[in-house]
């Protein structure tokens, strides 16, 4: 697969090279040159084939030839160690549970994948590499998690300081080994902007190797096509209107989403559901894009007041405006909007989401006003425990705490607090 900048004024890439570079050197994000759908055999298939067999024919095309099938089946194989199960909540609702790995968050899908690439191709190079990454709250833990140790490769990890929930922080910063924590004075975004500036200091690139674990890079962003697709499998034989409604900050979610939809699942519709941070709702309505500075909110993840991964969807409509707007709807919701939810949902169904599933569950509804006839899936991209406050303040009740959680809970934190990218600068080059 070739891939190009969507910038547009920098020279293609190989997959190997567009994983290990992460941007583009005109500081656009890589986009592969075409997407060939999967014969419709596989979609009828789909109930014969496992999991392995499903990623296997998803992502080849897009690694081939950088990485051979058979190091691609054992990636997988190591990837996919979790389950990724659909509970139906009622005749017309389901969510899609993406937090039982490492980590309890649906980035360890993405992270891990992308922790065994740089692996294998690391595995003769003598070179080491540095995952630059910020976050805004799971994927730092699970770029952590996935990293750890891997030959070559040394992870920074840069978040908010005060604005990711105590076991988020937990898992980032108590690994050690390969993996550092920056706690920056400031939002995700200044996070975010740091890690795009050192990309391009050369400085900082004639002396280390960066990439970064957001995604923003291709081998993080395009495996999380395989659980709309896991789903898929799931609920085809009971429902034929399927609608994925996904808690959006990034959106890369929602862009492999439709990744997937391209090649060839038949997915009805998509809902991009925001918190307060609600630029693609407004262009939605507009036609008018404005980031604007991120608002700190309870679904903390979704705090991104400039989604990266918006320009992939745009390029996959052609920039096409009306034709985006048939394929995908947003909404906005408060803090308040999804505390009420967040009780709705554990009343109603006997089940305990977190504020990013509460806020998909939201566009479920919004969206079910207006269709009835569809089946809506949330994803619920992390487990309530990782923000135990919040949850049990509003059901009134106690959650049991599961290993991956409890295994964090008592480890001391080790991170340097920085305020400014100087301060970042001087820290990689030491």
């Amino acid at each position: 697969m070739i891939y190009f900048s969507l910038n547009k004024k920098a020279p293609h890439s190989t997959f190997k090279d567009a994983v290990i570079k992460g941007l583009a050197p005109d500081k656009g994000l890589y986009f592969p040159e075409q997407v060939d759908p999967l014969p419709a055999t596989f979609f009828n298939n789909i109930d014969s084939l496992s999991y392995s067999e499903i990623a296997f024919q998803a992502i080849n095309q897009f690694v081939s030839p950088d990485i051979p099938e058979d190091v691609l089946k054992d990636i997988i194989e190591d990837t996919l160690c979790f389950d990724f199960p659909v509970v139906e909540l009622g005749k017309n609702m389901s969510t899609l549970e993406l937090f039982h790995g490492p980590t309890m968050a649906f980035k360890d899908v993405g992270a891990r994948f992308m922790a065994r690439c740089l692996g294998h191709f690391n595995a003769t190079n003598t070179n080491e590499v540095t995952v630059l990454v910020a976050t805004s709250g799971d994927t730092g833990g699970a770029v952590a998690n996935g990293f750890l140790g891997v030959k070559g490769v040394n992870v920074v990890i840069l978040y908010p300081s005060g604005k990711v929930s105590d076991i988020q922080e937990k898992q980032l910063t108590t690994l050690g080994q390969n993996i550092k924590a920056l706690e920056v004075d400031g939002v995700f975004d200044d996070c975010q902007d740091m890690v795009k500036r050192a990309f391009l200091d050369e400085d900082l690139t004639s002396k280390m190797q960066l990439t970064s674990a957001n995604s923003i890079n291709v081998a993080r962003w395009l495996p999380q096509m395989f659980y709309f697709i896991f789903a898929y499998k799931q609920l085809h034989n009971t429902h034929n209107e399927i609608v994925f409604s996904i808690p959006s900050g990034n959106f890369g979610n929602i862009c492999a989403g439709m990744m997937a939809q391209q090649l060839g699942l038949p997915i009805n519709h998509f809902v991009a559901s925001n918190n307060a941070n609600n630029v693609v709702t407004e262009y939605l309505k507009t036609e008018t894009y404005n980031p604007k500075p991120s608002v700190q909110t309870i679904s903390n993840a979704m705090d991104v007041g400039n989604p990266s991964n918006f320009i992939r969807i745009q390029e996959i409509y052609n920039n096409n405006f009306s034709k985006l707007k048939e394929n995908l709807s947003s909404y906005s919701f408060t803090d308040d909007q999804t505390k009420t939810a967040l009780e709705e949902i554990y009343n109603t169904y006997n089940y305990i989401a977190d504020p990013h599933g509460a806020v998909g569950y939201l566009g479920c509804k919004s969206h079910l006003k207006k269709h009835p006839n569809s089946h809506c899936v949330f994803l619920e991209t992390a487990h309530p425990t990782k923000f135990l406050d919040v949850v049990e303040d509003i059901i009134k009740t106690k959650v049991v705490l599961p290993p991956q959680i409890k295994a964090v809970m008592d480890k001391e934190k080790v991170a340097t607090k920085i305020s400014n990218y100087d301060d970042l600068k001087a820290f990689l080059l030491k």
